[in-house]
């Protein structure tokens, strides 16, 4: 079975080339969605991932994506390295959209992409809640799924190295905004309350707004001790408690979270 941490990936359907990873490094010019895909080739929020391509790729390439085409990619590469990846039910797989031959010189006003997809391991759907520790940052356009994670990487090394299990982003205002691969949000008084500022809409938090809509406020980290739990969601794990945010400690057994968990595993998923 292959390590979560080494992904097999296919670049337009066929497996990636030496040449082609190189290619893809030198710029880190690109952007992705992931998803967790069930052995039945199904996806909570597909509609979701594929709406998130073709924004960022107008974004970033000037052009849309063949989401057809993207689709038919993902299903190819579930197919044929599924068992390789873990025997359980599900994997996680990332769509890259990543242009290899990017002029950084002259860069140009639309561009063809081309779709890597990878395959990996997914994480257990319950998982042990998170301590975090905020730090100051704002990702680079942060509305945009890109493929620059240098800055969100380097904040969570640091942390982890301090002894946290990962970091929460805080921005110049001192207002909670998103981790570093996840949304985040809290409750109080038996309510969700999603943070409001710049971070990038992920596609589970949308998933259970529809069903937990709560309410959307700026959040300060001063305010942190006011709420009664939180929760970090992504596509890999769902909703995750926190059970700190610095010295600032939740109940990670909070009925509402079970909630969330149930409301999330509520959703139907989509074929591919």
């Amino acid at each position: 079975m292959a390590h979560p941490s080494h992904p097999v990936a296919e670049l337009d359907g066929r497996p990636m080339t030496d040449d082609a990873l190189l290619a893809t490094a030198l710029t880190g010019y690109g952007h992705f969605t992931t998803m967790r895909v069930t052995r039945a080739h199904r996806v909570r929020g597909l509609d979701l991932h594929l709406a998130r391509l073709v924004r960022d790729c107008g974004v970033l390439f000037g052009t849309e994506p063949d989401t057809a085409a993207v689709v038919r990619s993902v299903r190819r590469a579930v197919e044929r390295n599924h068992d390789a990846v873990t025997p359980g039910d599900d994997v996680v797989v990332r769509v890259s959209l990543v242009a290899p031959e990017f002029d950084v010189v002259r860069p140009p006003a639309a561009a063809v992409p081309r779709v890597l997809v990878t395959v990996r391991e997914a994480p257990a759907a319950r998982l042990a809640p998170l301590r975090v520790r905020t730090a100051r940052y704002v990702r680079e356009m942060p509305t945009v799924k890109h493929s620059s994670l240098l800055g969100a990487l380097h904040t969570r090394r640091a942390a982890q190295l301090n002894g946290w299990d990962d970091v929460l982003f805080v921005d110049r205002e001192g207002r909670v905004t998103e981790g570093a691969t996840w949304n985040v949000g809290f409750v109080r008084d038996g309510d969700v309350v999603w943070p409001r500022g710049d971070a990038l809409a992920g596609v589970t938090a949308a998933l259970l707004r529809r069903t937990e809509p709560g309410s959307s406020a700026q959040v300060a980290a001063t305010e942190l001790a006011a709420m009664d739990a939180a929760f970090a969601t992504n596509a890999g794990f769902g909703v995750r408690p926190l059970a700190a945010v610095d010295g600032t400690p939740f109940d990670p057994g909070h009925p509402v979270l079970d909630r969330l968990h149930r409301a999330y595993l509520a959703v139907p998923a989509q074929p591919l």
